[in-house]
């Protein structure tokens, strides 16, 4: 299994951020999850959504951002990782002046119709 950046077109998900997704089984051979890069531009936000099956992990690739998880509100920048469990309301906005970009692994794989805008 293997993919290149240059050859993943980019898309807009459910919550408003753009992605590529990197890595799917609808595309690939992997099984149990995805791995997608998304972008956030300066001054935007992602809506508040939850996953009703899918747990998700976004790790910090570029930028800054404000992280709303459930009840909590934090701020996250280059490095950070958060783990979001299934059901659980959350959304992150660019509070930089740089695009923040993310990584986002999801299992099982993300699919639109687990994804519920809040």
């Amino acid at each position: 299994m293997y993919t290149r950046y240059a050859d993943i077109p980019p898309y807009p998900t459910k919550d408003g951020s753009e992605i590529r997704e990197l890595m799917h089984p609808v595309r690939q051979s992997c099984r149990n999850q995805s791995l997608a890069e998304a972008r956030v531009p300066a001054g935007e936000q992602t809506r508040l959504h939850r996953h009703r099956t899918s747990e998700e992990l976004y790790h910090i690739t570029a930028g800054r951002g404000l992280m709303t998880l459930g009840d909590e509100q934090f701020p996250v920048r280059v490095g950070d990782t958060v783990c979001i469990p299934p059901g659980t309301a959350h959304c992150i906005a660019n509070t930089g002046d740089d695009t923040l970009t993310l990584l986002c692994c999801c299992a099982p794989a993300y699919r639109h119709e687990d994804t519920e805008l809040l």
